[in-house]
Parts: C-alpha cells; sequence; structure tokens
C-alpha cells in the first residue's frame, strides 16, 4: 500500500512563500501523474498543479507563475514551491499520485494546512 505523506504547510503573510513536500512510500517512478489538491472551507477541492512522470507540468490559472510543481523521483518527492501567496490561496493542500493501469488508482496523503493572513 502506498503511503503519501505531506508536509511544509503553515502560516504565512501575504506576499510570502512556503514548500509543500510529499514523500512517497515507495518509488514515484510507477506513478503516470502527481498533483497538488486543495480545498478550501466551503468550496470544492480543485487541482492546484500537476507533473507528468515525463515533467510535462500543469497549473491552475489562478497559480500560475507564482508556484511550482517538482519531482524528484531518487527521493521519492515532489514539491510545491508557493510564492507570492495570497489570502485566497488559504485550504489543505493534499497530494495526490495516479497510476494507470486496468483502472485508475488514486493515491492520496492526508494533507497540510496552508494559511495566508493579509
Amino acid at each position: 500500500q502506498v503511503q503519501l505523506v505531506e508536509s511544509g504547510g503553515g502560516l504565512v503573510q501575504a506576499g510570502g512563500s512556503l514548500r509543500l513536500s510529499c514523500v512517497a512510500s515507495g518509488s514515484i517512478f510507477s506513478f503516470n501523474v502527481m498533483s497538488w489538491y486543495r480545498q478550501a472551507p466551503g468550496r470544492k477541492r480543485e487541482l492546484v498543479a500537476s507533473i507528468t512522470s515525463g515533467g510535462l507540468t500543469n497549473y491552475a490559472d489562478s497559480v500560475k507563475g507564482r508556484f511550482t510543481i517538482s519531482r524528484d523521483n531518487a527521493k521519492n518527492t515532489v514539491n510545491l514551491q508557493m510564492n507570492s501567496l495570497k489570502p485566497e490561496d488559504t485550504a489543505v493542500y493534499s497530494c495526490n499520485a495516479d497510476r494507470a493501469g486496468i483502472v485508475l488508482t488514486r493515491y492520496w496523503g492526508q494533507g497540510t494546512q496552508v494559511t495566508v493572513s493579509s
């Protein structure tokens, strides 16, 4: 069973930066796509950023130019560098790993809270 453990969340002032990390319990080579999602109170979960096994990235319009996703296969880690944070970035951020096959298998971390004060 794959486990994803996030870290790096916290409280930061608007304009500040945080770096989230997601460490997998095993190799991430088999994951086709790894992503960061977020969910704010009263809102639906949304995709923040994703990265394929080949390194292709995708970002939500709201974070383009401010957030950067990266993966380190040697360390089984996916990171999310968040700069120029805004109060509207406040949410629980969760790591996701997808493995394609006959059926799509999805794994989720427990989430980490990011709070941006104005």
